[in-house]
C-alpha cells in the first residue's frame, strides 16, 4: 500500500492506495466524503474515500478494482472504520455516501450525521443546501467545484483533483457545529437523530430500486 502526501497552504492530504494506515487514529467523529464515476451506484464505481478528523488534515483512500491491478474492496482498514458503531461518520448527502459504500464495500454505515438534511431541517428560510453555499453562508468559506465533474477513475490523480476531493470534508466538523446549534435552538435535534438513524435503511431502499416509486408516498 503506497501513500503520498500533499500541502496545501492551510491543510495536508494523505493520498493513501488501497486502504488507511492500520496506526491511523481520525477521533470520534470522522468526516466522510466519496468520489465515484457517476451518481448511479448500481452502474459507477467508488473510486475515492476520503475522510478528515477536523484537524486541516484530509485522508484520501483511492479505491482500485482488482481488473485494474488494485485490491478493489479489500480495505480492512478502512471498513472497519465506516462501521464502527463508536465513531460518528459525517457527511454531506449521506444517503448517496452510504449506499455507495454499501454497494461497493458491503458495509453499513453508522452511526450518521448528515450537514445536509440539518441545514434543511432548520435553514427553511431558503433552498441553497449545497456544500458550496453552506461553507459560504455559515463559515465564509469559498471551495471550488471546479473538478466535481473530472475522471476520478484515473490511475493518476491530479493535485487539483485531491485539493477538491479534500474541500469536501475539511469543513464538515465546522459546519456541523454552527447546524446542531441551530438544531438546538429550534427545537429539532431530537427530530433530526431519527433521521440520521434511518440513513442506512434509506440507502438500502435505494439500492434495491425504491426511489420511484417512493414506499412513504400515497
Amino acid at each position: 500500500m503506497g501513500s503520498s502526501t500533499l500541502f496545501m497552504p492551510s491543510s495536508t492530504v494523505h493520498l493513501h492506495r488501497h486502504d488507511l494506515p492500520p496506526d491511523l487514529k481520525l477521533g470520534p467523529m470522522v468526516a466522510v466524503d466519496t468520489e465515484t464515476m457517476g451518481l448511479n451506484p448500481h452502474r459507477d464505481r467508488l473510486c475515492l474515500v476520503q475522510l478528515s478528523a477536523g484537524d486541516g488534515v484530509a485522508h484520501c483512500v483511492q479505491i482500485v478494482p482488482e481488473t485494474l491491478g488494485g485490491r478493489g474492496a479489500d480495505c480492512p482498514n478502512l471498513k472497519q472504520l465506516l462501521s464502527d458503531p463508536a465513531t460518528v461518520k459525517l457527511f454531506h448527502f449521506a444517503r448517496f455516501d452510504v449506499a455507495i459504500l454499501r454497494k461497493s464495500l458491503g458495509v453499513t454505515v453508522a452511526p450518521v450525521r448528515c450537514t445536509k438534511i440539518a441545514s434543511k431541517l432548520v435553514r427553511t428560510f431558503t433552498d441553497r443546501h449545497g456544500l458550496k453555499e453552506l461553507c459560504r453562508e455559515l463559515l465564509g468559506v469559498d471551495i471550488s467545484k471546479q473538478q466535481q465533474s473530472s475522471d476520478w477513475g484515473a490511475a493518476e490523480l491530479t493535485t487539483e483533483q485531491l485539493q477538491y476531493a479534500a474541500s469536501d470534508v475539511l469543513h464538515l466538523h465546522a459546519l456541523w457545529a454552527r447546524l446542531e446549534a441551530l438544531l438546538v435552538r429550534e427545537g429539532r435535534l431530537e427530530l433530526a437523530e431519527h433521521c440520521f438513524r434511518f440513513l442506512p435503511a434509506r440507502g438500502e431502499l435505494d439500492l434495491l430500486g425504491y426511489v420511484e416509486p417512493d414506499i412513504f408516498s400515497h
